[in-house]
């Protein structure tokens, strides 16, 4: 197996639109395809060996050499790269990555902005299971009039605060400045941003073409009311309501 020519990862937290765009970069054919290669038919760091990376370099590449992958950070994937390549414990994080994924001089984070929204966009994804929606599909018959929860959705909220903590951990330990893709940006402007990630990793744009939205949202009247909801219950009583 030939190693990739470029790679890059697409770094992520739930609900921030990673899925929309590793579909739209695959659709060019010239970008790789950015998927969540690590948690499919290989999700066992401890049983990875380099038979499943080398399927994982072929299914995530492009004609052109260039692979892509879409993760969020996780040390146990770190540590199982770590002990595949035998590289010494004074190795960054960084670095033991870029063994495992060749030339990876790119990086992609994905952020939202308005975390209560992405925690309720979560919450109604665990409740419903219906975490995408392909494009023209109906919705999932599911219940949702009952399915509010503070708890959960204050949990959400700090354990992707938490989440983009360590994504944040990582780019300043190794000096990296990723590229940075905002959700609500993005979905104002699919293809716009699609070519601005392509320039960025150095992909020729000329002759390109985006394939339209792959996935529909699913935000609705009761992850609405669940926002407004949330938002209320926080701050009652704040002398000073926030928002």
């Amino acid at each position: 197996m030939i190693e990739p020519t470029q790679s890059y990862t697409l770094w992520f937290s739930q609900r921030t639109g990673s899925t929309l765009l590793n579909n739209a970069l695959a659709s060019t054919g010239a970008a790789g395809n950015p998927a969540e290669w690590l948690h499919y038919s290989w999700n066992d760091p401890a049983v990875f060996n380099r038979e499943n990376l080398e399927n994982i370099w072929q299914q995530g590449s492009t004609p052109n050499g260039v692979f892509g992958i879409k993760i969020g950070y996780e040390q146990p994937w770190i540590d199982a790269f770590r002990k595949l390549f035998d590289l010494p414990a004074e190795a960054s994080s960084a670095q033991v990555w870029g063994t495992a994924f060749p030339n990876c001089s790119k990086h992609i984070f994905m952020t939202r902005r308005n975390k209560v929204r992405l925690a309720v966009s979560w919450w109604r994804a665990i409740v419903s299971d219906e975490w995408h929606r392909n494009a023209g599909t109906p919705a999932k018959e599911c219940e949702l009039a009952d399915q509010y929860n503070y708890d959960a959705i204050h949990h959400l909220i700090q354990e992707s605060v938490m989440f983009e903590a360590a994504l944040e951990n990582f780019f300043t330990q190794n000096g990296i400045s990723p590229m940075t893709v905002v959700y609500e940006d993005f979905i104002q402007d699919y293809e716009g941003t699609v070519l601005k990630v392509l320039e960025y990793l150095g992909v020729p744009t000329d002759g390109v073409e985006v394939a339209p939205p792959a996935l529909d949202k699913l935000a609705d009247e009761y992850a609405e009311q669940w926002v407004q909801r949330y938002r209320a219950e926080s701050q009652n009583g704040w002398t000073n309501v926030r928002w």
